[in-house]
């Protein structure tokens, strides 16, 4: 009778897994898989040592035994729904304003956070109708490492560069999961690494981010480093280029994401900022503007001033004299941040001419901070340039 009961256990556990499977390709989800809810112990030294090197970033949960244990976030966890949608759509229309500033992909139009969510909420309602079931689901809000979760259901292998990389559609793939406590049957998925001896995406990285295969410091991250509110590192600034949120360099130059499956989510097409924005712009819209604008955007979370900052290093980074009469008058902005950073960019573009113009700003400067980082950046180009 026991024996019975478990192979009836096993099939009902069989067919529930097919059924979200069907439903997923239903929902327009394009890879689906399962796991367990067992610790991610194999993680653990790793992030000990990235907190003693400095290396965790401001995003991530602190906790290490929440970032890998699941049932730190959900006690009752049985099994881990993972699902993944390509954002690698091909788009080649450019704006006709000069000055662009370049979006990564992942910001190209809707806020995926909100997309890979309702594929979500449409899902768990589905399974709701067959079987009653507690659950939790994120979609990078969480703190486990959905990276490794990914790694273990199948969705695919590590890249050198750490993305995710999917036999089918490459790296360029969202993430979300749930966290649920069905029975469902877990097997071994996970896929071979194929890197091989390539390592484009290590040679490829501006800032030395890939410090070697699979050691990647999230600091010099361009990614990180249009997001964070943290000091940009001077060094740092000119190798951001006109990027003004995000970073797809390394993921480009990955051989995996040439010759594969195009995905069909218009959501994720560009149709309002052609994947840029217009850096005149950023720098004199409203806050209300901003948001009617580009609040539909992933990018959009981190605020107006910090992407603004981004267009201001842009500038800077194009060399182009005739962007000094845009970044003058920065010099009177009201944010601290926003002078501190059109300093450096007038600096970065003619040094000597920046030199005299930031002095004058320096005798008008208020705040104590901000005329100590206006000296330091100009000692910091005298030493550059002698």
């Amino acid at each position: 009778m026991i024996f019975c009961y478990n192979i009836m256990k096993k099939e009902k556990a069989m067919d529930l897994k097919q059924f979200i499977i069907d439903k997923s390709k239903e929902l327009n989800i394009d890879i689906i898989g399962f796991t367990d809810c067992n610790p991610l112990i194999n993680l653990k030294d790793y992030l000990i040592t990235r907190k003693v090197e400095n290396k965790e970033i401001e995003f991530e949960e602190k906790d290490i035994e929440k970032r890998i244990n699941p049932k730190y976030t959900f006690p009752n966890c049985k099994s881990i729904i993972v699902i993944a949608m390509s954002y690698n759509n091909d788009f080649n229309e450019v704006p006709d304003y000069k000055l662009k500033g370049r979006l990564s992909k992942s910001t190209w139009g809707m806020d995926y956070h909100r997309v890979l969510r309702n594929k979500m909420e449409e899902l768990i309602q589905a399974i709701k109708k067959e079987i009653d079931f507690s659950y939790e689901y994120y979609v990078d809000t969480g703190p486990l490492i959905d990276r490794e979760l990914a790694k273990k259901a199948g969705i695919g292998y590590y890249g050198k560069n750490s993305s995710i990389i999917n036999d089918e559609y490459g790296s360029f793939i969202f993430i979300g999961y749930i966290l649920t406590d069905l029975d469902i049957n877990i097997s071994n998925a996970e896929v071979p690494n194929k890197c091989g001896d390539c390592d484009l995406c290590i040679k490829a990285c501006p800032t030395g981010a890939l410090e070697g295969p699979y050691k990647f410091n999230p600091k010099k991250c361009i990614s990180y480093l249009t997001q964070t509110k943290q000091k940009i590192p001077y060094e740092l600034r000119s190798k951001i280029g006109n990027k003004i949120y995000g970073c797809d360099t390394c993921q480009l130059a990955c051989p995996k994401n040439k010759n594969i499956k195009i995905p069909n989510h218009w959501e994720f097409i560009p149709e309002e900022t052609m994947g840029y924005m217009n850096i005149e712009e950023l720098l004199t819209i409203s806050n209300k503007e901003f948001k009617r604008k580009y609040g539909q955007m992933a990018g959009a979370w981190r605020g107006k001033n910090i992407l603004k900052r981004n267009a201001i290093l842009a500038l800077g980074n194009t060399r182009d004299r005739e962007n000094l009469k845009i970044l003058l008058p920065l010099l009177k902005d009201q944010s601290h941040m926003i002078r501190e950073y059109t300093t450096w960019s007038i600096l970065n573009i003619d040094y000597l001419y920046g030199k005299k113009v930031v002095e004058k700003a320096i005798e008008m400067e208020k705040e104590i901070s901000t005329k100590l980082e206006m000296e330091n950046l100009i000692e910091y180009f005298v030493k550059k340039n002698t």
